[in-house]
């Protein structure tokens, strides 16, 4: 291995590539690094700043009318989006949170809506923003590497996005499983539409959805709904030599065995133990030839500085070494503990290369 100094995003590029550099990378999304002095000494030690905020898309409805009202709501901000098609209306309600959104409606409220979610989803259309993307990435420089996306899984955006509430779903699924299956195979042509715009991209690495709840899913319907999409998206994908993984990041025991079987390349945000139902030890045991680019378990924030080192620490020995493995953070943390775990995360890993130099080599 070359001794010359690597750049934030070459560590993770190597660690992508099932190899390893000179110290395992952290990652942070975008949205997490705030700019203080605290980021300036992460950035300085060789964090890498996780940039998923410039898509290498977009997309348009052209028969669709979007309108967005922002209101307030006893100090909290409101935004209502209302989706008009020529076979009627549908709306939903959220809520900014940092960096993400309480969502308080989703479009469907009734079985009338099936009709307007269908037209809505065979209206899109998508371009290239690759322009943008390139612009985006060259102005940051080599502290930052850039995601494409491609969405959510046909069956999951019925599922976690903006269609039907889970609960809703699952109801649906049992009274009105045609109805639904009719939304889900629109959705399937629509993400074809999308898997050869994502591969032609600039961008070295994708995600496929994520956040599947295995207790709702099951592996039947896993096996069925999610893994020959996965395959189909990287069969696209891998012919451009680019990779692709899923944000799964919650219990995959039940479905560690399908997840192992697909032609993903890595698994991201996966939370180890004890915040989910596998350790790390357990997922690399399960998923030998992907690449584990991990959530620091969430709850160990609270702990003490020595004890976040230490972890992180042995997070690498369970991972049996540095080889494929990244640790991220893709929760939220404390607002009085981000600053300070996330140095003894860098404590840790640096420690781990110092006393395995041969690991390293």
């Amino acid at each position: 291995m070359s001794h010359v100094p690597m750049t934030p995003r070459r560590r993770v590029e190597l660690a992508l590539a099932g190899g390893h550099a000179d110290k395992v990378p952290f990652t942070l999304y975008e949205c997490m690094a705030r700019q203080c002095a605290a980021e300036r000494q992460m950035r300085n030690r060789g964090m890498c700043i996780l940039d998923r905020s410039s898509p290498v898309f977009r997309v348009h409805t052209p028969n669709v009318r979007v309108t967005r009202t922002h209101t307030t709501d006893a100090g909290r901000e409101m935004v209502r989006t209302v989706y008009q098609t020529p076979v009627g209306s549908v709306w939903t309600l959220q809520e900014p949170a940092g960096f993400t959104s309480w969502t308080h409606q989703r479009m469907f409220t009734g079985p009338e809506d099936y009709k307007t979610l269908l037209f809505l989803i065979r209206d899109r259309q998508y371009e290239p923003t690759y322009d943008r993307f390139l612009r985006a990435q060259a102005a940051f420089g080599p502290d930052a590497i850039f995601r494409a996306n491609i969405g959510l899984e046909p069956l999951q955006a019925l599922v976690s996005g903006d269609f039907m509430a889970m609960e809703t779903f699952c109801l649906e699924w049992m009274d009105r499983r045609d109805e639904v299956l009719r939304l889900y195979e629109a959705l399937v042509q629509d993400r074809r539409k999308v898997y050869p715009i994502v591969a032609d991209s600039p961008a070295g690495h994708a995600n496929y959805g994520g956040n599947v709840v295995a207790a709702v899913i099951g592996r039947e319907n896993f096996a069925r709904y999610y893994v020959p999409h996965y395959n189909e998206a990287a069969e696209a994908l891998h012919r451009r030599g680019k990779r692709i993984g899923c944000h799964f990041d919650g219990d995959c025991r039940l479905l560690a065995q399908d997840i192992a079987a697909t032609d993903l390349d890595y698994v991201e945000a996966f939370t180890p133990a004890p915040n989910s139902d596998m350790t790390l030890a357990q997922a690399r045991h399960a998923w030998p030839d992907k690449v584990l680019w991990i959530n620091f378990p969430s709850s160990l924030h609270l702990a003490d500085d020595g004890r976040v080192a230490d972890a992180a620490e042995d997070l690498i020995d369970q991972a049996c070494g540095p080889d494929g493995l990244i640790i991220g953070i893709t929760e939220d943390m404390p607002e009085d503990r981000w600053r300070d775990s996330c140095l003894a995360i860098m404590d840790g890993i640096d420690r781990h290369a110092r006393r395995h130099p041969d690991r390293y080599a």
